[in-house]
């Protein structure tokens, strides 16, 4: 199967949908995809109307810099939690565009609160909605939506996630944040086995440790070397989009790093 078709022509942009952009891994992806001249509808609850984090990045702001890079931003204030401000965001791009050729489902909202692990019943249950219910069930929620338009296209869903390379021990010692990483994973699996049939491939994205406003801001000297930046996965999905072979990778959870490898792309340093 080939990569979707929107990629072969020219002549008809991109159209892609990614969730929170507004910072972070969102906004590196929309800013590769800007450089492709993709039409991106960043979306995100981090508005300049509307702020929830003393974090810089609002869905305005990423917009913008997609647009400095040759793409469209479209700017759509959604929280990924909100059942029909996720339809309503569909809707509009069914009717501006009919289809959609990629979808990056990254919305994630596991660091908003201090992230220590430890035995599951001292966790705070915050976190359970931070990481499964923004986290997995946004993912599986805009991917509901997405469906019908990906098809259309034969298009191309990424679901943002993590994975250690191994099934030992809970991942950073945090039982929630291990469940939304491995939930992520096998959303991803499950996702691949109903839409391959339909031409469409979905995979998952396991970025490695990257410099993202809000862990930048938590480490700050104590960032360890070799961390990437917030673009390096967004040359992962633009990799994969381009990629005629692309449903090879279906329902496979893909650490950026081996892309880089197989791809040949670099991160800002010149790194893979």
């Amino acid at each position: 199967m080939s990569a979707p078709a929107r990629v072969q022509n020219p002549t008809s942009p991109v159209v892609a949908v990614v969730t929170g952009a507004a910072r972070g891994v969102g906004r590196g992806i929309a800013l590769a995809l800007g450089e492709i001249g993709a039409t991106v509808y960043v979306a995100d609850r981090e508005t300049r109307a509307r702020r929830r984090s003393e974090l810089p990045g609002t869905v305005e702001d990423t917009a913008e810099q997609v647009r400095s890079r040759g793409g469209q931003g479209v700017p759509v204030a959604v929280d990924v939690t909100d059942d029909a401000g996720v339809a309503a965001l569909f809707e509009r791009v069914r009717t501006e565009h009919a289809g959609l050729d990629l979808l990056v489902a990254n919305a994630f909202d596991g660091n908003a609160l201090p992230f220590a692990g430890g035995p599951f019943w001292t966790l705070p249950w915050e976190h359970w909605h931070n990481m499964i219910d923004a986290g997995v069930r946004g993912h599986a929620l805009t991917a509901w939506h997405a469906a019908p338009l990906l098809i259309r296209r034969r298009g191309l869903a990424v679901l943002t996630g993590y994975t250690d390379g191994n099934d030992t021990g809970v991942l950073a010692g945090h039982l929630f944040y291990d469940l939304a990483m491995t939930g992520i994973s096998r959303l991803a699996y499950g996702l691949a086995q109903d839409l391959r049939p339909h031409g469409v491939t979905a995979l998952a994205l396991a970025p490695g440790l990257t410099r993202t406003e809000a862990i930048t801001a938590a480490l700050g000297d104590a960032l360890p070397p070799g961390s990437d930046s917030i673009e390096f996965p967004g040359r992962a999905v633009r990799a994969l989009l381009q990629d005629y072979d692309v449903a090879r990778h279906a329902g496979r959870t893909l650490p950026v790093h081996d892309l880089a490898a197989e791809y040949g792309f670099t991160d800002d340093d010149g790194a893979a």
